[in-house]
């Protein structure tokens, strides 16, 4: 008798109705929606903390290339040795002192330093050094007798079109653009094969430990069993994305009800302005390429590709996730066994991501498309550049492939693993277990 269906619904039920399950269901979204408010809170209070900047300038070649803004406030001190304008700034508490030595255009760059009482951030020593590099090389370039204007004018922008042979356009932000989709869904597939992927592992974990398991299996098959909790805890993230997505319309709602805005007078009125600004000979070229890329990404390919791709992807790396599960008894354990399975999917978003920025039809991103463990990523950031149906086939069902084998290389070590207490398993016990 098959007996997945009741796995499946006990599975379910078990971790719906949990008191964690329900919280943070709900809190989630308020959380990974607080997150980049307080990140851009905590940025400004940095935005809004002003420096004050002492400046010696015994060569006066520098004197006017620093002015005041709500960041930094420069300080210009004259008349005044070193050793003085260091004590001064020290006792004013100032966060930095420039000295520019009195010498010539040509040398003075290597003699200026900059004196604070703590280490300055790179980012402003940054700034610094391109201010002064630009003021010293305008004079030197006015001491050769050239004139800056005619160096202005003659320089010039260029910006590659870039058209296949077939006649379809392409540019630089078209292809950020695809490689951004690719990178999004690669980190989605990663960030549910944690989660998802460790609650199975978690939930056959404390099966195990709590003899709850040996009660299951006198009726019901290994490979059921380990099915059944797949399925449950997909259909368990199913639902949680379902949760979040009614509370995100909700939420829409009450802006509506609460605060008197009106979606749909804002979303015609935005339609509105697109067309005209699209049809407006004025509109930026940069933004004509934008959604002149969107219009082009196969759209259907992508959206069919990263749900077949991400179901693919989730089953195969969490059927393994499973056999460590029944292989170990506390989660401890299992990390020896977590890393080999991780590898790849670092190696996907860390070598696939930059491989496909240089070559998306190249030899690293066919081969990574192609083996199972990296195909769920790299595949999904080689096609908007335009991969071709029987590769996009063959590349889904070598996956397939693999992941009923690995379901049945899982069930063995599941079968065995299961009622396996007290003993840490190594990779040749593991070994041991195929074989039975």
């Amino acid at each position: 008798m098959n007996h997945i269906p009741l796995i499946i619904k006990r599975e379910y039920l078990s971790k719906v109705r949990k008191k964690s399950f329900i919280i943070m269901t709900i809190l989630s979204p308020f959380i990974l929606a607080a997150v980049p408010l307080i990140i851009g809170y905590l940025t400004t209070l940095n935005e809004d903390t002003v420096k004050s900047i002492y400046i010696l300038d015994e060569s006066d070649f520098l004197s006017d290339s620093f002015q005041s803004n709500d960041q930094t406030v420069y300080t210009k001190l004259v008349e005044i040795d070193l050793e003085s304008a260091k004590i001064l700034a020290n006792q004013e508490q100032a966060d930095g002192l420039i000295y520019i030595p009195n010498n010539s255009l040509e040398y003075v760059a290597d003699l200026i330093k900059f004196y604070s009482e703590e280490s300055p951030s790179l980012s402003f020593i940054s700034s610094l050094e391109y201010k002064i590099e630009n003021k010293l090389s305008e004079l030197k370039l006015q001491n050769e007798g050239i004139d800056l204007s005619l160096i202005d004018a003659s320089k010039i922008n260029v910006s590659i079109n870039q058209e296949s042979f077939e006649g379809v356009k392409t540019s630089k932000t078209g292809s950020i653009m695809k490689l951004g989709f690719g990178t999004f869904s690669g980190l989605l597939l990663f960030m549910f094969i944690m989660i998802y992927g460790g609650m199975v592992m978690r939930s056959v974990i404390e099966e195990k430990t709590s003899r709850v398991i040996e009660v299951i299996i006198s009726s019901v098959k290994p490979i059921q069993l380990m099915m059944g909790k797949i399925v449950g805890t997909s259909l368990v993230a199913v639902t949680q994305v379902i949760i979040w997505a009614v509370l995100g319309f909700i939420f829409f709602m009450a802006l509506t009800t609460f605060f008197g805005v009106d979606l749909g007078a804002a979303q015609s009125s935005q339609q509105t302005q697109v067309t005209e600004a699209l049809s407006s000979p004025n509109i930026g070229d940069e933004i004509k390429t934008i959604f002149n890329e969107f219009s082009n990404l196969p759209i259907t390919n992508l959206l069919l590709a990263f749900l077949l791709y991400f179901i693919g992807g989730y089953l195969l790396y969490t059927s393994l996730f499973a056999a460590i599960g029944a292989a170990v008894d506390n989660e401890t354990d299992s990390q020896q066994f977590m890393l080999p399975i991780m590898i790849p999917l670092i190696l996907a978003i860390y070598v696939g991501g930059p491989s496909v920025v240089d070559a998306p039809h190249g030899t690293v991103c066919t081969v990574l498309s192609y083996i199972p463990f990296t195909s769920p990523v790299v595949m999904l950031m080689r096609i908007p550049f335009g991969v071709p149906i029987w590769q996009q086939l063959l590349s889904f069902s070598i996956l397939i492939v693999t992941f009923m084998f690995t379901v049945w290389f899982a069930a063995k070590i599941y079968r065995i693993g299961i009622l396996m207490y007290g003993k840490k398993p190594s990779y040749k016990d593991l070994y041991k277990w195929l074989k039975y």
